[in-house]
């Protein structure tokens, strides 16, 4: 109840709460079009579930992270009844972070360090301004530079999935 009215997105990290602020149009629109893409295939496989950037997931260390799009694998989710109303401990298996232009590159690697060290197995971070998407696999660094040519996999955690990072950024007209 003391958090601003400001309708930002806020984590819970190292004890403080820190203002995420809001993301544009194009982070937005990127997002509900990946989102849509992952849908598809992990509700048609029945591999598990998709979360948006509202979902947070709590740390060993008690922080709390809210990636921009994220998935848990059926196999992580076993023995549950339903989804929690609270929060699922440890890092999603897929975590997407769509940058912002107040990311700092210390802030996401951060971030990269603590998923895959609370569970993450994937992570994407799309870069909305050059069009491109690091995919990594380890905190250390990035496995591969996914550019307009190239095609995003779900590899063995999203089995099928598929995109064209050209059809991710494509040029819309209104």
């Amino acid at each position: 109840m003391a958090l601003g009215r400001d309708g930002h997105r806020h984590e819970w990290v190292n004890g403080k709460l820190i203002d995420m602020g809001n993301s544009g149009a194009k982070h937005g629109y990127l997002a509900i079009i990946l989102s849509a893409a992952l849908f598809t295939v992990v509700a048609a496989q029945k591999l598990g579930a998709l979360f948006d950037s509202s979902t947070a997931f709590k740390m060993k260390n008690g922080n709390k992270r809210s990636p921009d799009i994220s998935f848990f694998a059926k196999e992580r989710l076993q023995g549950l009844d339903d989804l929690p109303i609270g929060f699922l401990e440890g890092a999603p298996d897929l975590v997407v972070e769509i940058l912002s232009p107040t990311n700092t590159i210390e802030e996401i690697d951060e971030k990269l360090i603590e998923y895959f060290e609370n569970g993450a197995r994937l992570i994407w971070v799309i870069n909305p301004r050059q069009n491109h998407v690091l995919v990594y696999r380890s905190a250390t660094e990035p496995d591969r530079l996914l550019k307009l040519t190239d095609r995003l996999d779900g590899e063995e955690i999203i089995p099928g999935f598929s995109l064209s990072v050209s059809q991710l950024f494509q040029s819309r007209s209104f």
